[in-house]
């Protein structure tokens, strides 16, 4: 199922589902998400636009006001290995993933405008795309395919 866009969904339930999954996943897998673990996730679905790493570290400190740059950087490895956000290369940012109870290839549109980004699991693009990097003998070493362009609301505007 592919999650739905940010100005047709009940955000504050997407961040409490986001929240209750990945509690459910660390629980399944005998690993913690301590309470500070926990906040930077929270942080990075505070919307649907893809956060620093020194961002999140100014949100965190309203909380943690001694919180350091590593604490931030250990917490996103952690979520990053759980498989709970995934890194934005292009941006050098983070988003949460709404397809954490699989392993799966991603595809992310990123508007340039407002900068949300929509995270899509688009199967048959994958696919293709599994295709040519097979026919040009290309081991790849993640896969993840960005897209930059406008989402529907800011095209229509």
């Amino acid at each position: 199922m592919e999650p739905e866009t940010t100005f047709s969904h009940d955000h504050r339930r997407c961040i409490r589902d986001a929240l209750a999954r990945a509690e459910r996943r660390c629980r399944e897998r005998g690993v913690r998400l301590t309470p500070l673990r926990r906040r930077v996730l929270e942080l990075i679905w505070a919307d649907h636009r893809a956060v620093k790493a020194y961002d999140l570290l100014d949100r965190l400190r309203a909380d943690t006001p001694l919180a350091k740059p590593a604490t931030v950087y250990r917490a996103l490895a952690f979520l990053a290995e759980q498989g709970l956000i995934h890194k934005v290369e292009s941006l050098n940012a983070y988003i949460g993933c709404s397809h954490d109870d699989h392993p799966h290839h991603r595809l992310l549109l990123i508007c340039q405008r407002c900068g949300e980004v929509a995270e899509r699991s688009a199967p048959g693009v994958m696919s293709a795309l599994g295709r040519e990097l097979d026919a040009a003998a290309f081991l790849p070493e993640g896969e993840c395919l960005e897209i930059h362009g406008l989402c529907r609301r800011c095209a229509a505007t």
